[in-house]
């Protein structure tokens, strides 16, 4: 039996090594160059060669994985590059009592996914008028992942929607592999959610689904602050995206956490698109109508498609959804 536990250890430890192994090879393929990726794999099978010991050859290639690791964990994430030019502009909040000025909103007009009238604003929110807080589910392809948009109600009609992205730069273009490495910094989109649902359902052919979040009000109130909060933050220090660690899901429950409402972790946000049932079985979104029912009548893709593009959309789009009544 302690040979068999003895070799089981051993075989796991040469399997996660195998891994790090391969993380170490892709690091170095993505955030240096090719060059570095093969010279990698070839020196570990070298050592191979010349220690002909699984002892010795896997502490050699230990070694140089932790060194690659060293090394990926210098690299600084910075706001000043050639960015794109629909995330050229950091966001940022100022606060005074209950009255927030959001600069850079992000309100285009598009004419295709490229093509656009660049606008952006300054918008000014009370929060004594905050109604509630709703989320966007954009399916873009893959039903088990989606990409997540949250947007805060004012009594007056306005709305503040957030969308947490990759920053990119003219030349790059999103890529899920990449995502897992230190290739984008991060970017809080806050615009006008005619620029963020419109560009989805219009131009890219996505499908967006829209759910109104039961979240007490005070939760959603600390949340928008401490969303704000971070985008601040971001102007002055710059975070690397990652497509598993930080993301548009994992920094909802991150922002959670901040203000001590987070729940359990759940495998559902990582597989993201099925968050309307765990959402459902936790009591945040409505429960009038089965998850099934709910999933259908929250499906805005051809709504948004017919509706204008005018100060009445957010109105018009949430009109008859489950759990909207004003």
């Amino acid at each position: 039996m302690i040979r068999f536990l003895r070799k089981l250890l051993i075989t796991c430890g040469l399997i996660l090594l195998c891994l790090f192994l391969l993380w170490a090879i892709a690091a170095l393929y993505f955030d240096a160059n090719n060059w570095l990726a093969v010279s990698l794999a070839l020196v570990c099978i070298i050592a191979g060669l010349y220690f002909r010991s699984i002892k010795h050859t896997s502490l050699f290639v230990l070694l140089g994985c932790l060194v690659v690791l060293t090394w990926w964990l210098t690299l600084s994430p910075d706001n000043n590059r050639d960015w794109r030019p629909e995330v050229t502009n950091l966001p940022g909040a100022t606060i005074t009592g209950t009255q927030i000025s959001v600069t850079n909103v992000r309100h285009f007009d598009y004419q295709s996914e490229n093509s656009f009238t660049e606008n952006w604003e300054t918008r000014h929110f009370n929060l004594d008028r905050l109604i509630g807080a709703d989320l966007f589910l954009v399916f873009w392809g893959p039903e088990h992942i989606a990409h997540t948009i949250t947007s805060w109600r004012f009594s007056d009609g306005s709305h503040i929607a957030i969308s947490i992205e990759t920053r990119k730069e003219k030349h790059e273009e999103y890529s899920a592999i990449k995502g897992f490495f230190r290739q984008f910094e991060v970017y809080y989109v806050v615009a006008d959610e005619r620029d963020l649902i419109k560009l989805r359902t219009d131009h890219r052919g996505e499908e967006v689904y829209l759910y109104k979040l039961g979240f007490p009000l005070e939760e959603a109130r600390a949340m928008l602050l401490d969303y704000l909060r971070e985008i601040n933050q971001l102007k002055q220090e710059p975070r690397w995206y990652n497509a598993l660690t930080h993301n548009c899901t994992t920094a909802i429950r991150y922002h959670s956490k901040q203000i001590g409402a987070a729940r359990s972790l759940d495998w559902r946000l990582f597989l993201n698109g099925h968050l309307p049932e765990l959402g459902y079985e936790r009591g945040v979104l409505d429960q009038s109508l089965s998850l099934n029912e709910l999933r259908k009548a929250s499906n805005i893709t051809d709504k948004a498609k017919r509706l204008p593009a005018d100060a009445n959309f957010s109105a018009a789009v949430r009109a008859g959804l489950p759990g909207f009544t004003r």
